[in-house]
């Protein structure tokens, strides 16, 4: 890479009070869970037992106004590139729609973070769920040109498609090798849950980094698919949230609503976006509380191995000089995957062939296990074992995204706010830890921020190929409870948008959606529309917002 463009120096940062004994080249470690809430995690106002997110954020800083782009595919996009998803060709999802904002596909006019800090000495791995080049055929896997391994990181497992079963992916890979749970000569452990195995892996690259590269800074980019349906977990980590949302919907709500206060995290002016599910009305309480405890147990078991990735890094004494980020993909998924209303029965025994130990799983939802059981969908189905296959619903999902309007696909802040855990001991001055940072930001900051505090560039080409300007902003700055200056927030999925600018965001539904307009100071929850009051102001972020969406390759959008 050539022609690059130098950013802020780490020496020049240290002036704005991060701690000056911060490692000239820090290791980065980036953790991204999938569709949830964002008052799922504990120190975010959740019931769910998140003991080691919450050791980090209580040793670090918790961001409260951090955004995604709310879908999986965009955000890992953005996240990878600093840049907007439409402008790597990522502004949908794994399909061409004819237009070079929609390819369904990284484009070469970005590079990855792990592209940018290799030329700056840094080793680069990758665990979990990749999802920004299609692979949900066999078809579409052969395709390898923007597989991990060919966008800049030096080791890799995990899978290329979005979703899949827990105890079976589909799409799964090592390096640029597609491998089964059956046929994996490196990896049998005795039960086999893919959390797990994102966590284990990423252990083990720490360990094997620490052996054969330890004089090289790292780059660990960890993409759990918890807790993205299907809602499947151990019975283990189930059995700890038995009976645990048996009062229902309002009540969960109610009692994150009372933590979100206690914690600075809502304003007690703002009122809560209203309670979408009624308990009273619910005809299988069983199924619909067994889904919750599952999602629950999902999160739960992606903390624990977070403490084993944490473990890890503290047994190397690689901490302290760690830059550590957890963030969220989407708001909370109101998807009815698996939710009809002809729920069969489980048959005595398997009905299908067992699969062959090489025969890969493909698509979101597998027909069968590899032993030979029909995967069952439908409303009674209790959701957790293989043969299950039920998304949490948009009733609890309502519930994860307290205080939130909407949902993952939206763009108002239920499907668009996401947590964001900073943890970096050797960066953040003693007296700001467990502090909370107001300050507003989006995913392409990641990039800036990591390469910042790396004090590498990002380059202007690559491979002869002009790049796209860097479009994220340092939040070095803010770790230190200083401004980060920018022109605004901008967002587009599925032709919902917003922008953001200051206290204003402007925001709406659809194509052809009317802007509504919301003060996030005043009402971040986006009850109290002002748009009729504002009209001036309603077409300054309307105007804005086309600028940026034809500059950002948003417009024009796809016909389909």
């Amino acid at each position: 890479m050539k022609g690059s463009v130098p950013l802020l120096p780490l020496a020049s940062v240290l002036l704005l009070g991060v701690v000056a004994a911060a490692a000239p080249r820090p290791n980065f470690v980036v953790i991204l869970s999938d569709d949830m809430g964002y008052s799922d995690v504990g120190c975010y106002g959740g019931e769910i037992a998140t003991p080691n997110l919450d050791a980090l954020a209580a040793q670090g800083l918790r961001f409260t106004q951090f955004y995604n782009t709310a879908r999986c595919c965009p955000t890992r996009a953005s996240l990878l590139t600093g840049l907007h998803p439409h402008q790597t060709g990522v502004g949908h999802m794994m399909e061409d729609r004819g237009h070079d904002g929609y390819r369904g596909d990284l484009n070469r006019r970005c590079v990855t973070l792990a592209e940018a800090l290799r030329p700056a000495g840094y080793r680069t791995y990758a665990v979990g769920k990749w999802h920004v080049t299609p692979g949900a055929s066999a078809q579409t896997l052969a395709a390898t040109h923007n597989w991990p391994r060919q966008r800049g990181f030096d080791r890799f497992y995990g899978t290329i498609h979005g979703a899949g079963s827990f105890w079976d992916p589909s799409a799964l890979v090592r390096d640029n090798q597609p491998i089964t749970v059956a046929n994996d000569p490196e990896y049998r452990p005795a039960v086999f849950y893919y959390t797990d195995a994102i966590s284990d892996h990423a252990v083990r690259f720490l360990r094997e980094h620490a052996r054969d590269h330890a004089g090289q800074p790292f780059l660990l980019y960890v993409a759990y698919t918890a807790a993205h349906w299907p809602m499947h977990a151990k019975e283990a980590d189930i059995a700890r949230y038995r009976g645990r949302y048996d009062a229902g919907y309002a009540a969960i709500r109610e009692a994150r609503l009372t933590r979100l206060r206690e914690l600075g995290l809502l304003d007690p002016t703002w009122t809560p976006a209203p309670l979408v599910g009624d308990w009273a009305k619910v005809k299988d309480r069983e199924f619909e509380a067994r889904g919750m405890e599952v999602y629950a147990a999902m999160v739960d078991c992606m903390d624990q191995g977070i403490g084993r990735i944490v473990a890890e890094l503290r047994q190397q004494r690689q901490l302290d000089d760690t830059l550590l980020f957890y963030l969220q993909d989407n708001g909370g998924c109101a998807e009815t995957v698996g939710r009809g209303t002809n729920a069969p029965p489980r048959a005595g025994q398997p009905t299908l062939p067992p699969m062959a130990p090489d025969a890969p799983q493909f698509g979101s939802v597998p027909r069968q296990t590899r032993d030979g059981w029909p995967v069952r969908q439908g409303y009674g189905v209790l959701p957790g074992p293989a043969d299950t296959y039920i998304a949490y619903g948009r009733e609890w999902a309502n519930v994860s995204n307290t205080p939130f309007r909407e949902y993952k696909h939206w763009v108002h802040e239920g499907g668009i706010a996401t947590p964001l855990i900073v943890h970096w001991p050797a960066g953040i001055a003693p007296s700001r830890r467990n502090a909370l940072v107001r300050e507003p930001g989006q995913l392409p900051d990641i990039m800036a921020t990591c390469l910042a505090a790396a004090g590498a560039n990002y380059p202007a080409e690559s491979n002869g190929q002009k790049l796209l300007p860097l479009e994220g902003r340092s939040l070095l700055p803010a770790l230190a409870g200083q401004p980060v200056e920018r022109d605004g927030l901008f967002w587009e999925h599925e032709g919902n948008r917003a922008i953001r600018v200051g206290q204003w965001k402007l925001v709406a539904k659809g194509r052809n959606g009317l802007w509504e307009l919301y003060d996030m100071t005043a009402d971040r929850t986006e009850t109290h529309d002002l748009a009729r009051e504002q009209p001036e102001r309603v077409r300054d972020l309307a105007g804005r917002w086309e600028a940026w969406a034809r500059r950002a390759h948003v417009l024009p959008w796809p016909e389909k």
